[in-house]
């Protein structure tokens, strides 16, 4: 969305329509909105401006639930916010500390301030781009004065912040700037950089957000390092530094599924457990776990061992499963080859096939195709490498 259709959208006008327009749920849905508010007569600026933004009102309901029927996007800003069950959580970290106002530095859409603010503590919300800073006034404005957003850059907004702001939530620019179509930048190339969050978290309370995969050997001492999963995704990192910090907790594991979460900590990275024979079960940890390195930690607690040096599985003979990992029955090893593989399946009777894979280099929807699957039971396949040889295992998915 560009400046014109964005002023376009922010009229009377623009709004009836939008609020009136129903779900957009497909791309039939988009020509025929499209078709009809043209005939009407309506501007194309403003009939792109409205069709776009219910379309996106129906993606981010995952994020945003019920909300999102009057909040506004840019495609961008979308897919980088923070849905909002996740911000609640990011907010109560801030409350729990003793901390009533945040200085929000990037915040795109708004979805982080939305937790700050419907948690009851003020925020001065900034972002360099002009159109996402309109987007996230609109979102917020329910907030009134308890909320304020402007257009700048975190390094002016942090240093003339009021003396209150002493808690910082950091979302630094991973992705090129635009409203649509971005791509991902390199860690030195983050705005602001992430030499300046490091030494603004050493002096004042500080939640960082980064990409999960963010390189571990680039975390500074002395933060605790939080990662989120939702809904089996590995969605973040947070660095959390000062009052923030929970005392004793270097490594954390945030597991969210809807409104319900469980979390791991430790000190430091867990040490694996030993190797040991393929069980009766297998577990596959949450991306989280992995992302904190606390798989040794889940496989004591299940009694299981590390099914292949680094490769995540876990394999162990007790019933027991848990938050931290998806687990699975074993049925039996099948032959790695292809073709044995599949006529093995179809014998058995296997036509619906849930794949994963660790450790091996397989498409698994190219496989899918070249097993030729018939029949109506249905099984999981988990393809990976034992003691350097590939192992194809058949297993019941275990409901969690």
């Amino acid at each position: 969305m560009d400046l014109e259709e964005f002023a376009a959208l922010l009229t009377p006008e623009g709004l009836r329509l939008l609020d009136a327009l129903p779900p957009v749920e497909s791309a039939a849905d988009v020509t025929r909105a499209v078709s009809r508010l043209r005939a009407a007569g309506h501007p194309p600026a403003l009939v792109s401006a409205v069709v776009g933004q219910a379309r996106l009102r129906v993606r981010a309901r995952v994020k945003f639930g019920e909300f999102a029927e009057r909040m506004l996007f840019t495609r961008a800003g979308l897919e980088q916010a923070t849905r909002l069950s996740v911000a609640a959580r990011h907010a109560a970290r801030f409350r729990d500390a003793g901390i009533t106002t945040v200085a929000d530095l990037g915040c795109g859409i708004g979805g982080d301030a939305l937790g700050f603010a419907g948690l009851g503590l003020r925020v001065e919300a900034v972002d360099a781009d002009e159109v996402t800073a309109a987007i996230a006034a609109y979102n917020l404005a329910p907030f009134g004065d308890a909320v304020t957003v402007k257009q700048g850059r975190a390094e002016e907004a942090e240093a003339t912040a009021s003396a209150a702001s002493r808690g910082i939530w950091l979302d630094p620019a991973r992705r090129t700037a635009g409203h649509s179509e971005t791509t991902r930048l390199r860690a030195e190339d983050y705005t602001p950089s992430l030499e300046w969050a490091f030494a603004l978290a050493a002096r004042v309370p500080t939640g960082i957000k980064l990409g999960p995969g963010f390189d571990r050997g680039a975390i500074p001492d002395g933060v605790e390092a939080q990662w989120v999963s939702a809904d089996g995704s590995t969605i973040e990192l947070v660095l959390w530094s000062g009052a923030l910090a929970r005392p004793g907790v270097g490594r954390a594991a945030l597991v969210t599924r809807g409104d319900r979460s469980w979390e791991l900590t430790s000190a430091a990275d867990a040490l694996d457990e030993p190797v040991r024979a393929l069980g009766a079960f297998v577990h596959e940890p949450d991306g989280a776990v992995i992302r904190a390195r606390l798989i040794g930690d889940v496989a004591r607690a299940l009694g299981a061992g590390m099914l292949a040096p680094g490769i995540a599985y876990l394999t162990g003979d007790e019933a027991l499963t848990s938050p931290f990992v998806s687990s699975f029955r074993v049925r039996e090893v099948l032959p790695a080859d292809t073709k044995a593989l599949g006529a093995t399946l179809r014998e058995r009777g296997i036509g619906i096939l849930e794949i994963k894979k660790r450790g091996v280099d397989i498409d698994p929807a190219a496989l899918r195709k070249t097993l030729k699957l018939r029949g109506d039971a249905s099984a999981t396949l988990l393809l990976t490498r034992v003691g350097g040889t590939r192992t194809a295992i058949l297993a019941d998915r275990i409901a969690a």
